[in-house]
């Protein structure tokens, strides 16, 4: 049986947030990417630094993560990019299937 999971990584740029949600769905590695406008408050090199981000939700099967993770590590601009995977222990079948269909890593054009 296929488990599902939600990937997240964060982006402070409009663009790139656009760019890695389309790509990880064009390339069938994803079925569902959400952007969410967020405020983000963080250590980062000594000192709390606060600013506008993008929470990317990826919508992929526990199979894909792996590439995901990979795809993530090229395309993201951040030198320590937020990738955070998280099981989900149930959900609706019918959702669940529509995950494992459009995440196997096919091609999507349009």
């Amino acid at each position: 049986m296929m488990e599902a999971c939600l990937v997240t990584t964060t982006t402070n740029d409009a663009a790139e947030a656009g760019r890695l949600s389309e790509e990880l769905v064009r390339q069938g590695l994803a079925a569902c990417v959400q952007r969410i406008t967020v405020e983000s408050q963080y250590v980062w090199e000594g000192r709390i630094e606060q600013q506008p981000e993008f929470l990317l939700c990826i919508k992929t099967s526990r199979e894909r993560h792996d590439e995901v993770e990979a795809y993530l590590r090229r395309a993201h601009s951040y030198a320590v990019p937020e990738i955070l995977c998280f099981s989900a222990a149930g959900g609706s079948a019918d959702y669940l299937a529509w995950i494992r269909d459009n995440s196997q890593g096919r091609r999507v054009e349009g």
